[in-house]
């Protein structure tokens, strides 16, 4: 299985792309804006990535994104907000991958929304299979 992360827009609110799987089905992603890859406040960089079902202590069970390089627990949960917090915006991920069904205006600032049934959806289809992720 491969799942293929393309980034359609960053700005300081986040970095919001599709996330779509090889069955036609398609979330909406939402990483933190791109910080030259430094540790808990950017996204990752564009590469191919071998996700794995793991648990997490902070998480829960959930796929993690392995072989990134200089960095380490990078994993797929739900979040709504992944903004830059030194200009004021709220982020709850710390290099990690949230999904959504949609991208809207939550607290003045855009997010995924329904992030919780995102994951749930993806983590049933995937059935706790390792898989391929391209980020573009």
């Amino acid at each position: 299985m491969n799942v293929i992360l393309t980034r359609t827009q960053s700005t300081e609110q986040g970095t919001f792309g599709t996330f779509a799987m090889s069955d036609g089905t398609v979330f909406y992603s939402l990483e933190l804006p791109w910080h030259d890859n430094e540790n808990e406040i950017s996204c990752i960089p564009t590469g191919t990535y071998l996700c794995k079902w793991i648990y997490s202590p902070k998480h829960g069970e959930c796929y993690q994104v392995t072989n990134v390089p200089n960095r380490d627990m990078i994993e797929i949960h739900s979040a709504n907000f992944a903004g830059d917090s030194t200009n004021g915006y709220i982020s709850q991920l710390l290099g990690c991958i949230a999904l959504g069904t949609s991208i809207g205006i939550l607290n003045n600032q855009l997010a995924v929304l329904n992030s919780k049934g995102a994951i749930s959806n993806f983590e049933n289809k995937q059935n706790k299979q390792d898989f391929t992720l391209t980020i573009k």
